[in-house]
């Protein structure tokens, strides 16, 4: 693209006259007020204004693994114009067609609802830009905490090779690539090197850094990867223009401005939180999560596990802090949630993403929502095109953008790990108020259950029930499970557990399970009965919590007695003996562990998965080598709404 003597003109002024650097500085510039309410919105207006009273050109730009649009919103205000869009989903589409044509924020765009390996741009003629972020669940957080990430052994993390291929039949002056910040740390960085070789070989030289949207004036902390690919000159990103890295220590945006004076059709009814844990919620402090019912964070009733639970999971948002990053796909305890106790509305998350007001999203709540989740925010996106519009195609703004030097080092980082400390003395101020009531012992009692095929424990009337379940809480809690109408049959199990520290917080030292019934869901459910008499005393959420995550040193040791006849006895011992950190084995190393043939391995494992035990292997978690096997816990933890109950082995 070939800029005009103008352009150069105020390239000349600008650069002669001091301009500030700061935030306030560049939103006086434009005439716009920043800090307020939906200051982002205004943001986008002012530069897009901007840019049509100076009658400058628009970069032809094509847009890439679209989504929702979150980065098409922040470069089309820039002067980007988007000439198409590719997306595969068809619900996204529909949210960029809602958005597209004549008077609306995408004028000129196309929105192109199709897989991006069936399609070519050659028609489009000359293209400026190309901007995009393929699939990254393959790269994310939960990948990572599923011992390891498939990255590019994964379908989706293949299709950065389409982006390269568009690159090589348009040969654009650059480009914007987004992802997650894990995808450098992939498959021990063969990935990363594979990203990078294959973008360098089509002619771009490459810069890249991971940026937290926070930074950038985006009221939610989400770090992303950008890499930003020239055929010529080089690239300095912006600085940060909120927080401490920014040139004035500008105040971050937090989330009560941010969704102040947003209107909602949703009742209050709909925003409830609904569920066992969501009477947990009024307790935890602004800022913290499920944490806070732990141990670790001194709680005198810590019925959760530290570290047993996403991050995301009952954390409730701060108000005067930017929220933590929102998910695409949360479920019935993802936050970020509401600092009054419920979820945030469609609105209000449109906010937290810096999405303008008037922005349209198609679908349900649940979906747009995730939408939302996917999307680069717009602010950030307005920031970065800002910075290569001024670097790459000479535009010369009425104000100085502030660059970072290549070797300087953000610092958000450091400032989240020191959150912690800052988590702890929340968690203390609130738990002073708080005091554990020794009290006595729950009370004995007995009642009749059955547990379905996909593992849900109900209590049912003694005719229609399959079990009977006999509870005594003494010295030891005794959990004793028989068929509904009980014979004098000797137990089938029987196993002893007790804590590794001595001490559970339960209210006894030990526990005991009797299955005196062969019926094979017998022995899972006096497990199940075991977790009913943790939850519904108030002691833990579940047996995970009790015992621990699996990445850690297990809390629960078990002894156990099973009678010879039993099925797959000595598989079913080796199981419950586990002492140390389940670790991933070799088809041969667990057989040997097992006292059964390695042929009999997928059988015996199955075996275990129809009792509720969640066994992993290559077919469940590509990341585990073919081949070997994982079992996270002694005890069964399938429930009907575990992700691992529907993979099969």
């Amino acid at each position: 693209m070939v800029y005009s003597f103008m352009i150069m003109e105020q390239l000349s002024l600008f650069a002669n006259e001091g301009y500030g650097k700061s935030f306030r500085s560049i939103c006086d510039a434009l005439g716009c007020e920043g800090d307020s309410p939906a200051w982002p919105d205004r943001f986008g207006h002012a530069i897009k204004a901007w840019l049509l009273d100076n009658d400058l050109p628009p970069i032809r730009t094509l847009s890439l693994f679209s989504g929702a649009g979150g980065l098409d919103i922040g470069f089309s205000d820039v002067g980007f114009e988007i000439v198409e869009s590719v997306e595969i989903e068809e619900k996204f589409c529909d949210t960029l067609k809602m958005n597209s044509g004549r008077g609306k924020r995408f004028a000129e765009s196309k929105v192109n609802c199709i897989d991006i390996r069936e399609y070519s741009a050659k028609h489009l003629g000359q293209v400026d830009f190309i901007i995009g972020g393929p699939p990254c669940q393959t790269f994310s957080a939960a990948s990572r905490r599923a011992n390891g990430v498939p990255g590019t052994t994964d379908a989706r993390g293949v299709l950065f090779r389409e982006y390269v291929r568009l690159l090589t039949e348009l040969s654009p002056k650059g480009f914007l690539f987004e992802n997650v910040y894990g995808i450098i740390g992939a498959q021990g960085g063969e990935a990363w090197r594979e990203i990078l070789q294959a973008f360098s070989q089509v002619g771009y030289r490459l810069f890249y850094r991971i940026l937290d949207a926070a930074d950038y004036g985006v009221p939610q902390h989400r770090e992303r990867l950008i890499i930003v690919g020239l055929k010529e000159g080089s690239f300095r990103f912006p600085r940060p223009t909120h927080g401490p890295d920014s040139i004035d220590g500008q105040p971050f945006f937090n989330a009560e401005t941010a969704i102040e004076g947003v209107s909602s059709w949703e009742s209050a009814d709909s925003v409830r939180l609904r569920g066992r844990f969501a009477s947990l919620l009024d307790g935890i402090p602004p800022g913290l999560n499920y944490s806070f019912y732990t141990e670790e964070m001194g709680h005198p009733n810590p019925i959760f596990a530290w570290r047993s639970k996403f991050s995301d999971f009952l954390y409730k948002a701060d108000p005067s802090t930017p929220v933590r990053t929102i998910k695409a796909n949360g479920g019935a305890y993802t936050g970020p949630l509401h600092w009054e106790n419920r979820f945030f509305t469609c609105e209000e998350y449109k906010r937290l993403q810096t999405f303008p007001d008037d922005y349209e999203i198609s679908g349900s709540k649940q979906l747009a929502v995730r939408q939302i989740g996917n999307s680069v925010p717009p602010q950030l996106a307005r920031m970065l095109a800002i910075a290569i519009r001024q670097q790459v195609f000479g535009t010369a703004f009425p104000f100085q953008l502030p660059l970072l030097e290549d070797d300087e080092t953000l610092t958000f980082r450091k400032r989240k790990r020191e959150l912690t400390s800052l988590y702890r003395k929340k968690a203390e101020m609130a738990i002073k108020a708080l005091k554990k009531e020794p009290g006595s012992l729950p009370g004995s009692h007995t009642y009749y259950c059955s547990l379905s095929e996909l593992f849900r424990f109900s209590i049912l009337p003694a005719g229609e029930a399959d079990f009977q379940a006999d509870i005594r809480w003494d010295d030891a809690l005794t959990v004793t499970v028989s068929d509904a109408r009980p014979t004098a049959d000797r137990p089938v199990y029987t196993i002893d557990l007790t804590s590794r520290h001595g001490d559970w917080a339960i209210g006894v030292g030990a526990v005991r399970l009797i299955v005196r019934t062969r019926a094979p869901l017998g022995y899972t459910a006096a497990w199940k009965a075991f977790e009913k008499e943790l939850a519904d005393n108030g002691i833990k959420a579940d047996l995970v919590q009790l015992n621990g995550y699996y990445q850690y040193t297990p809390r629960m040791i078990a002894a156990a007695w099973i009678a010879e006849d039993a099925p797959y006895a000595s598989v079913l011992r080796s199981v419950l003996a586990t002492r140390d950190i389940p670790e991933i084995v070799s088809t041969e190393a667990l057989a040997d562990r097992w006292k059964i043939g390695a042929d009999d391995v997928l059988a015996a494992a199955k075996y275990l998965r129809s009792l509720g035990y969640e066994i992993r292997d290559h077919n469940t978690n590509p990341q585990i080598e073919p081949d070997h096997w994982l079992v996270p816990y002694i005890f069964p933890t399938l429930t009907p709404l575990s992700v691992q109950l529907w993979k099969k082995l």
